[in-house]
């Protein structure tokens, strides 16, 4: 099996979980309206897979050993808080090694660290989120996590919306992004399946070119 066949095998996988137990709802005739205000005809929510043993077993699996491949210098795993940070857990615990987490913000009061734990300076980190819009906050994180002495490998997160946005501010960052699956992964189980018609489909790309101008709308 080669390398290319493996990733697109893992990626169908984790699609398969994130239909099957909710964790991405698609709905193209009457879309959803993200944290950030954008309408959007899909919407993903990692943090359903705690609750879901199987699901989250076979994820989790699916993460460290993608971790491991993509940067087998890795020393430390750093979660993105809140929603990283379970999953960065997991992942930690399966590679055997240390976790940290970096805070939106630093604290009001103590040390006002903004990465918690005990992490050494200079170690080979991945900085772990679950899933990336634009991925403003995972690289914010990468970037604190490196302001703070640690050695960033590169981004790692469950899923990805594939926008544009977000494959222009890694490039210009210059990190590296590897997900387990994208919504390309999930269109077509979901396509495959049945569950979306193929009007549905054309009003989901439809959807997702609205996210696209609604995001570069709110940059300009």
């Amino acid at each position: 099996m080669t390398a290319d066949t493996e990733e697109a095998q893992v990626a169908q996988n984790v699609a398969r979980w994130l239909l099957d137990i909710g964790v991405v709802a698609l709905s193209p005739r009457k879309p959803y309206t993200w944290a950030s205000g954008v309408s959007s005809p899909i919407y993903c929510d990692c943090r359903r897979i705690m609750s879901f043993p199987p699901a989250r077993t076979s994820i989790e699996d699916s993460w460290a050993a993608l971790v491991r491949a993509t940067w087998p210098e890795v020393r430390g795993i750093v979660g993105v808080a809140t929603g990283g940070i379970p999953h960065a857990a997991f992942v930690a615990e399966r590679l055997g090694l240390p976790m940290g987490y970096v805070r939106a913000a630093a604290k009001g009061h103590g040390l006002g660290k903004r990465l918690e734990g005990a992490l050494e300076k200079g170690t080979p980190v991945v900085v772990l989120e679950d899933l990336v819009s634009t991925g403003t906050s995972l690289l914010d994180a990468v970037k604190a996590a490196s302001e703070e002495g640690l050695r960033v490998l590169g981004a790692t997160a469950v899923f990805t919306y594939e926008l544009p946005q977000a494959s222009e501010n890694f490039g210009k960052a210059g990190v590296r992004l590897v997900t387990l699956t994208r919504l390309s992964a999930v269109r077509d189980l979901a396509r495959a399946s049945g569950a979306l018609s193929a009007e549905d489909l054309t009003l989901l790309s439809q959807g997702m070119e609205s996210v696209v101008q609604q995001l570069r709308s709110r940059q300009a």
